[in-house]
């Protein structure tokens, strides 16, 4: 039942111990280890018969009920109670009768539900409601029969409901997806990984067979993503095996090329050097922007996102680099006692931030008084979940909607985006009275900005967060000003920026002018041909600008996964690889630099796009094509010519990192070899592949030792299959991974803190009659572009509409489901109507992202009518 992220309830008796009261007591008494304090002088006793017959008795109770599945269970392999029923030594069943049984739900296209398997441990309905706050899954009792489900068969609809797969002990709860192309955890490949569906840089364990991605798995990191992922970071990866994937270099849209014949094609075109620009991208690794960037040099590399974004990210590394905040961890975030949040629905944009916001209003009542009388340990879950109660520490949220998190919010502010940015300005003047004034606001809002500000200058470790998902430059300012303010009052207050892509800052380390200068450089004649780098422009501005920049050029070289709408338009396709399938660096929103390594090696002609670019250069025969051979040649010589990036080379070991002479193995030791789906053509073992740029075999040959925290491929040690074995790689339980914390920061505040406030104070909004402002809405499943091609996630994106309020709906004598004319720039939509009775009077939502909706920069004003052109 114990959970290092949920603290001890004592529920399943399996730590049961002997405690000794002094060095005389000879006989001593059971306890349960989980519920017990260490102190000094403690004495126990593991091995004592009478504990391990009360342990193995446990195990025997549970394994009554329990299916006698193990060899067709999804969970074989690593399930914890298997490692429980074998050190137990449980191997013979003495009961006969009849077993109980269960009705399994359907859950969503998930997770996948077995509830005969259920020991009754109550992990699953804790970290549910109690922990990620979900409110659809519960547990249900009826004489002696308990049943953990919903009310009634349905999709689960928590954000993180996958984690029940990894947080469930035995199989009650398996990973769906997997089960289409199930594999066996040991004979799976497997390498350390970050994830790429948001900016958070989440570390993962992707795993592989027969050159399939098959399952996503956490990878500790305390510092980030501790024991948890969100459902679009575990169950998204399922684009790596899309049909929709570039697989061959291609001549136009339908036309395969050989590898040979492209690098041809591209000989000529690099060496003209002078007429050929580079589209950057924040998804693709800092050394694939790099190579791009030595290709056609710095001044003609653009970053490859909007002019607006390009902005509001070069605002936000600004700020950070001058200081005086720095950019906290999300551990840091889980320990802060009282937290500001401007413009940004965490959830959906960085949805495992929101999780440890979860656990951060906890911290102040932790701290409280009365706790300390209690004497109750803050590992004592249930009983400082009963003295607690619903007390809250202080989580105040101003956004333009509702988001999930305002069911643990002390108090939320709804407004447009103006008007949330002056709520900012506000506190910040009610900490500072240096900082600009916000004229004009309600009476009720400066009640509430002095709240706010009394709230953080009486906190320890205040954060406040803030990002560009309001595409709001002065809600950034803002943000800057509270921490500052905080900081002048003597309070080292955090800073976190929520960015929009897994290498937003990466790109803007890099430099690189937005994408509306390369559209002029291309309209102006001094552009012929355009390299685009794992970047759908469709995704950054309107259809008809895209469409005239790349009309516009005699070549297109597209180097990208997926056949997205970008890569239909260029002359010549070639095949990236995707996170799974290369090596690379990403920087994410703390400024953390992060290293992902290869899991497989891919079929076809699919490499990494550093290496294609390496490769075009030896085929212009230029120098660095040839001195450039390995992954840490070009992280070398990115580090010497970027200064921002130089510490990215202690991301993680090179590719020359041995233990005792051998490489770490991406095969567990238990593998039971590659041939057998073969083996009626060929049972000969093929040479695994070499690996120059990682200190990876791909095979299980390799040190049986624990390698350094950035180079662990998966958690394992004899006798401990589960996840639980993850407690054998920290320094401490739910300590750092020894060897410390992967990744190095690059983005540090000054050493000498600069940063005036900033004085550009917007005008409140102002609703007007005619005219509607329409501002972006974000969706965990839909608003992120590569987890749309995942079946399992598609399942779950919502259909495109509008939302309004009730007010602004009876205006428009619409109610829910009507459709409403929507005229945004170049085109109209029709789109259903949802309330959202939290919108202000003259704001409406605009989902991002969802299919049938073209790229807009929102917010934007625009005119709304009913189906019958009834303004």
């Amino acid at each position: 039942c114990w959970h290092p992220a949920m603290g001890s309830v004592g529920a399943c008796r399996q730590c049961a111990v002997k405690h000794f009261k002094d060095d005389k007591d000879t006989h001593g008494k059971l306890v349960m280890a989980c519920m017990t304090a260490a102190a000094q002088g403690t004495r126990i006793s593991i091995k004592d018969p009478e504990a391990v017959a009360f342990r193995a008795g446990i195990i025997e109770g549970m394994m009554i009920n329990h299916p006698h599945d193990c060899p067709v269970c999804d969970e074989g392999g690593h399930c914890h109670l298997q490692d429980m029923t074998v050190m137990t030594g449980h191997d013979y069943r003495r009961y006969s009768f009849l077993k109980r049984s269960f009705r399994n739900q359907y859950l969503g296209p998930l997770v996948n539900h077995e509830m005969n398997r259920c020991i009754q441990c109550y992990r699953c309905v804790r970290f549910y409601r109690e922990y990620a706050g979900g409110r659809d899954f519960d547990v249900f009792g009826l004489r002696d029969q308990v049943y953990f489900g919903r009310h009634a068969d349905g999709a689960l609809e928590n954000e993180f409901s996958g984690n029940l797969v990894e947080v469930c002990p035995t199989g009650v709860f398996t990973d769906k997806t997997l089960k289409r192309h199930y594999t066996r955890k040991w004979d799976m490949q497997m390498a350390p990984s970050v994830c790429v569906h948001c900016a958070l840089g989440c570390n993962i364990t992707p795993a592989e067979r027969y050159g399939k991605l098959r399952q996503i798995v956490t990878r500790y990191n305390r510092e980030i993503n501790g024991y948890f992922l969100c459902d679009r970071g575990r169950f998204g990866y399922e684009f790596v095996n899309s049909d929709q994937r570039i697989r061959q270099p291609r001549r136009g849209r339908d036309k395969s090329i050989t590898r040979s014949e492209a690098l041809q094609h591209l000989a000529p075109l690099v060496a003209e050097g002078s007429k050929v620009i580079g589209i950057g991208s924040p998804r693709a690794s800092l050394e694939s922007n790099f190579l791009l960037r030595a290709l056609v040099g710095p001044g003609r590399f653009y970053a490859g996102v909007s002019d607006d974004q390009h902005q509001l990210i070069s605002a936000m590394l600004e700020i950070l680099q001058a200081g005086p905040a720095h950019s906290p961890s999300l551990h840091e975030i889980e320990l802060s006692d009282a937290v500001l949040i401007l413009g940004e629905d965490v959830t959906n944009v960085a949805p495992i931030m929101a999780l440890r916001l979860r656990q951060s209003v906890r911290q102040q009542p932790f701290a409280g008084a009365d706790i300390e009388k209690m004497h109750i340990p803050t590992w004592d879950d249930y009983a400082m979940r009963n003295a607690l109660q619903d007390a809250k520490g202080p989580l105040f949220i101003a956004t333009p909607a509702a988001t999930r998190l305002d069911d643990v919010a002390t108090q939320t502010h709804r407004g447009a985006p103006d008007d949330v940015a002056r709520l900012g300005f506000a506190i910040a003047h009610a900490l500072d009275e240096r900082a600009p004034v916000a004229p004009g606001l309600p009476p009720e809002t400066y009640v509430l900005a002095d709240q706010i500000a009394h709230a953080l200058k009486n906190a320890k470790r205040p954060v406040v967060i803030s990002g560009g998902s309001c595409n709001n430059i002065a809600i950034i300012q803002a943000a800057a000003n509270v921490s500052r303010a905080l900081f002048a009052g003597g309070l080292p207050a955090a800073l976190s920026f929520i960015v929009p892509e897994c290498n937003s800052f990466g790109l803007a380390l890099m430099g690189g002018a937005p994408l509306g200068h390369a559209f002029k450089a291309v309209h102006g004649g001094m552009a012929e041909t355009i390299i685009v780098l794992e970047n759908d422009l469709y995704l950054r501005g309107p259809a008809k600008s895209v469409d005239a920049f790349l009309n516009g050029a005699r070549e297109t070289i597209v180097l990208d996964h997926l056949l997205n709408p970008t890569a239909q338009k260029a002359t010549i396709m070639l095949p990236a690889g995707t996170f799974a399938e290369s090596d690379g660096t990403l920087v994410n929103n703390e400024g953390r630099a992060q290293r992902f390594f290869q899991v497989f090696v891919p079929e076809n002609d699919i490499q990494p796009s550093w290496r294609w670019l390496c490769d075009a250069m030896a085929a212009a025969e230029r120098p660095e094509g040839t001195v450039w051979k390995s992954l840490d040649d070009i992280i070398a010589a990115m580090s010497a010519a970027i200064p921002g990036l130089a510490g990215v080379q202690q991301a993680a070991p090179d590719a020359s990192f041995r233990i005792a002479g051998q490489k770490v193995p991406r095969e567990p030791e238990r593998r039971s070899g590659r041939t057998a789906i073969s083996a009626n053509l060929n049972v000969s073992e093929p040479k695994p592949p070499d690996d120059p740029d990682s200190p990876f075999s791909f095979s299980m040959e390799g040190t049986p030792d624990q390698p350094p925290a950035a180079l662990i491929p998966f958690f394992w040690v004899p006798g401990w299959s589960s996840i639980q074995s993850t407690n054998f790689y920290q320094t401490e339980i739910a300590g750092p991974l020894r060897g410390g914390t992967p990744g190095v920061r690059v983005i540090n505040p000054a050493p000498i803190a600069g940063g005036s406030y900033f004085t550009q104070v917007p005008p409140p909004f102002v609703p007007l009659r005619h005219d509607f402002l329409v501002v972006p809405l974000y969706h965990i499943f839909g608003s992120e572009e590569l987890s749309h091609c995942a079946p399992a996630i598609a399942e779950l994106i919502p259909q495109p509409y509008i939302a309004l309020n009730q007010e602004d709906a009876k205006r428009l004598h619409v109610e829910a489901d009507n459709p409403v004319k929507v005229r945004l720039e170049d085109a109209t939509y029709s789109l259903p109507v949802k309330i959202k009775p939290e919108l202000p009077m003259g704001v409406v939502g605009l989902p991002v992202g969802l299919p049938g909706l073209t790229t807009i920069s929102l917010p934007v004003r625009s005119i709304l009518e009913r189906e019958d052109n009834r303004q």
